[in-house]
């Protein structure tokens, strides 16, 4: 949802404060203001009613602007994390306006005078940083998109962790590619939305789209835009960007100047991806084979929560990535698995490896946070404990032994390495110095102090021990000037005088004369008492009065160097992030291949499809906690059609398992490419360009697409994209409207995927005519989920194998869902009388459709019974007699048929 634009309020005759708060408006209209006041965020007018409505807070006024009462509310700062999150999932924009000084410091120019204040960031779903706003092991990216010459380009940035990629796809690919990113906020230039096809890309990919004037992403204002956030004076560095490309990475530098207030963020250079990369996966499949989220959108029940099992956050963004985005290399996938055999070999090395990885911190979030000034002294904490923790996994790899191969694979040596603090000077000097000042129990803030350890610096502890000890101090002092003045005196303090000396007036007249005069100097003479002072105790007492003062900012010091250092080491800090990320990723899929008893697929560039004894991971996982077992299945497919048929037409009764079984596939497919183990007994797998999938009903009203049009839409998007080199998989395509339209639009799909695309690919339906297809077809083979009715009920067997299936048994599957034995008793009357007594309006071999299958695609057959018996008929020489029971002749061989 976007935020409406509130309404312009005339600012004449504004007090001061709401002079400001208007300035701070005009430069984000589109965003609501936090206005800092005090220890709250208050926000005025509209952007109060909104945010009153959408955090369910009191909505108050105060004062008066125009002659009205101005409608404000408010909200604590110390709290303001939890509403900012509140109000960025309600698709707001906030921009906050933060005091820039201390209310004293404004006094000092005069009584009138009032704090400065300024907008530090703009708040949008897309540039969230702080750990209570993000979800820990969830990626959150800001994309951009631009088209320069008919060519697209897509930009992301992970604000959080510094990550930066440029893709180059067609148009057709941005959904699925904007897909695999599933970015939080999508940056367009406003022209682009007359585009069609960025339109519906946009609509598919989900995620808050903001406009930008097109001007931000035209070549020239980009290239310098990218220039200055990167700090160089030529691109050239980051390889030949093509125009598109440059406007789409100068809109997220322009969003970010205008989003951070001038702050840089620490990116990494950007990473050029391509279509060619990674498998494509569009917006309905990703949703259908609930890869990462499920049809809810609840993270329980997808693919990456049934395999997950790292103990990082970073390994686990890492490896929703693996999963969004499968490689369809063999070289680089195998680098993935190698690693993840390595550590499969290696139980003790593997538990000990994720027991160290547990006190890892978000070094990649924390060096973010502390690059744009909103760390702290935890994130400090955390790169040093992660850190330590790198030292301590290259302990462990050199530590190991077995009977294997010492040395790791490539991924993991590569990984290692990146730890090395001895081939690192700069992450050694930052480890040294972090661990040796940070003290063990850190602020949240770093204004909160007591994050330096004692020791470390000395001026830091006396001003700490005058804040903390002044007692004592004072009594020790109190203890010396008694004893050199021989005179019975004490130590006081009050809000004019400060600390003071008291004596009673007798005992005090000492000190009037030389040469204790010299020291004690005369304040006061009360009835009684007498007060005075000495250098010393002056000189303490604005030492306590500042201690408190000096000591936060010795500390606030010592965090300023401690981040300038981590911003010098921003690259290998994050090098050293993604290392862990990596080893915490193969040892989680080695585990988890161990528990599910998963194993290594075979990849090639063939078109094979050979799985034996495969499992569906999340079913599974389902079956096993309700203590059932899981039936496996083989399933052989070949593009060429020659060691297996190309497309397999899947038949069986509703419950009989049909798309478990064709998600199974599919989702054999995206692990074994993701570089995971499969849960089978063997995969051989040519490696996947396009995955489709068209499972399940479900309308798009809102675009006005009934259930039977939007499938329809997608079916269109898979003819005319799948390639010889895909996998599809399609469930009951045609069932949306009369029976003969549907089965002629399934007979026509089928026929176009195996002659035309030529893909590998898995046809479920309940349209049994088109088992024909194995007879007419050279690649097209049957394939059923067995049921069996027993003692009258009916048993699935969730067992696929050759040949199809009898019939749907969907009046028992009826019964066993609860309809009232009347309606099943009737249907089944009605069944047995259709089954019995009605025909076809004509022979399915009479169809002109069904009748001319594509050229080349049918199977050298011989005459029919049917065309042989007719062909021995004479009409002209039988009786009527005869001529009616050839008839029934003809019938009975059309059945047998």
């Amino acid at each position: 949802m976007n935020a409406p634009v509130p309404p312009q309020v005339d600012s004449a005759g504004a007090t001061p404060v709401m002079a400001q708060f208007f300035e701070a408006k005009a430069r984000q209209p589109d965003a609501l203001v936090f206005f800092r006041m005090g220890d709250f965020y208050e926000l005025f007018f509209d952007d109060a009613r909104q945010a009153a409505a959408a955090l369910g807070i009191a909505l108050t006024a105060r004062g008066q602007h125009a002659g009205e009462p101005i409608p404000m509310c408010g909200v604590p700062v110390h709290a303001a994390e939890a509403y900012l999150s509140k109000l960025i999932r309600s698709g707001f924009k906030v921009a906050v306006c933060e005091q820039m000084e201390d209310p004293a410091e404004a006094r000092k120019r005069g009584s009138k005078s009032i704090v400065r204040r300024d907008i530090v960031r703009v708040v949008t779903p897309g540039t969230l940083t702080e750990d209570g706003l993000l979800d820990a092991r969830g990626a959150n990216r800001l994309a951009a998109v631009a088209v320069r010459a008919g060519a697209a380009a897509i930009a992301s940035v992970e604000l959080s962790t510094g990550e930066v990629e440029v893709w180059a796809p067609g148009k057709s690919a941005l959904a699925s590619a904007l897909a695999a990113l599933g970015p939080s906020e999508i940056l367009v230039p406003d022209r682009l939305f007359a585009d069609e096809a960025v339109s519906a890309a946009l609509k598919a990919a989900g995620g808050r789209v903001q406009p930008l004037p097109s001007a931000l992403g035209e070549p020239g204002a980009a290239e310098a835009r990218l220039k200055r956030l990167y700090g160089v004076e030529t691109l050239d560095g980051f390889g030949a960007l093509s125009g598109a490309e440059v406007s789409a990475l100068g809109l997220i530098a322009a969003h970010l100047e205008t989003t951070q207030a001038g702050r840089t963020p620490s990116l990494a250079p950007p990473r050029r991806a391509g279509e060619a990369d990674v498998m494509a996966i569009d917006p309905a499949t990703r949703a259908s084979l609930e890869i990462e989220r499920s049809l809810s959108g609840a993270r329980e029940g997808s693919l990456l929560a049934a395999v997950d099992r790292t103990v990082t956050a970073p390994g686990a963004r890492l490896l929703a990535a693996r999963l969004a985005r499968p490689l369809l290399d063999p070289e680089r996938i195998e680098a993935r698995l190698d690693a993840v055999d390595w550590l499969l070999a290696r139980r003790d090395l593997r538990r000990r490896l994720r027991e160290t990885l547990k006190g890892q911190g978000d070094m990649a979030r924390a060096l973010s946070r502390l690059a744009l000034g909103r760390g702290g002294p935890r994130d400090l904490g955390g790169l040093r404990d992660g850190l330590a923790a790198g030292g301590a996994l290259r302990a462990l790899f050199e530590a190991a032994e077995g009977p294997l191969e010492a040395t790791p694979p490539a991924e993991l040596a590569e990984s290692l390495a990146a730890l090395d603090l001895g081939r690192r000077p700069e992450l050694a000097d930052l480890h040294a110095s972090l661990s040796a000042g940070l003290g063990p129990d850190l602020p949240l803030q770093a204004r909160d102090g007591g994050f330096v350890a004692p020791g470390v610096r000395p001026e830091l502890d006396e001003a700490r021990r005058l804040r903390d000890d002044s007692r004592r101090v004072i009594l020790s002092l109190e203890a010396e000037l008694a004893a050199q003045s021989g005179v019975a005196l004490k130590i006081r303090h009050n809000g004019v005088l400060g600390y003071f000396i008291e004596a009673t007036a007798k005992a005090a007249e000492p000190l009037l004369r030389p040469p204790l005069n010299a020291t004690f100097i005369h304040r006061q003479t009360l009835a009684n008492q007498m007060r005075f002072t000495t250098v010393a105790l002056a000189e303490l007492d604005a030492r306590i009065a500042q201690a408190g003062e000096r000591a936060l900012a010795i500390e606030m010091a010592a965090f300023e160097a401690w981040r300038d250092l981590v911003c010098a080491a921003a690259d290998p800090l994050r090098e050293a992030a993604a290392a862990c990320a990596r080893l915490d990723v193969a040892a989680a899929l080695a585990e988890w291949a161990e528990e599910a008893g998963a194993v290594r697929p075979e990849l090639d560039r063939s078109t094979a499809f050979e799985a034996e004894g495969a499992r569906h991971p999340v079913v599974e996982a389902a079956v096993r906690r309700s203590g059932g077992a899981f039936t496996p299945n083989d399933c052989r497919l070949d593009g060429q059609a020659v060691t297996a048929p190309r497309l397999a037409i899947v038949t069986g009764p509703n419950m009989a398992g049909k798309s478990t079984f064709l998600r199974q596939n599919a989702l054999l497919a995206v692990l074994a490419q993701a570089g995971c183990p499969v849960p089978a007994r063997r995969l051989k797998l040519g490696v996947v360009d396009r995955l489709f999938s068209r499972v399940g009903a479900g309308d798009d009203l809102a675009r006005g697409r009934s259930t039977f049009m939007a499938e329809m839409v997608e079916t269109a998007a898979i003819l005319t994209q799948a390639t010889p080199r895909s996998l599809v998989i399609l469930d009951e395509i045609g069932r949306g409207t009369a029976t003969w339209d549907g089965l002629a639009i399934a007979w026509a799909c089928a026929e176009a995927l195996h002659g035309t695309n030529r893909c590998r690919g898995l046809f479920a339906t309940h349209y049994h005519e088109l088992a024909e297809l194995e007879r007419r077809l050279q690649g097209v083979a049957n394939l059923s989920l067995r049921a069996r009715e027993w003692n009258g009920e009916l048993v699935f067997l969730h067992e696929a194998g050759p040949g199809p299936a009898d019939r749907s048994y969907g009046v028992q599957v009826a019964r066993l869902a609860g309809v009232p034995p009347t309606v099943v008793a009737r249907a089944q009357e009605v069944l047995e009388r259709l089954e019995r007594e009605a025909g076809a309006p004509a022979q399915l071999g009479d169809l002109p459709l069904f009748a001319s299958p594509a050229p080349g695609l049918a199977k050298a057959a011989g005459p029919s019974p049917v065309d042989e018996a007719l062909a021995d008929m004479d009409p002209d020489g039988m009786s009527p007699r005869e001529a009616l029971e050839a008839l029934y002749r003809l019938k009975g061989l059309s059945r047998e048929a």
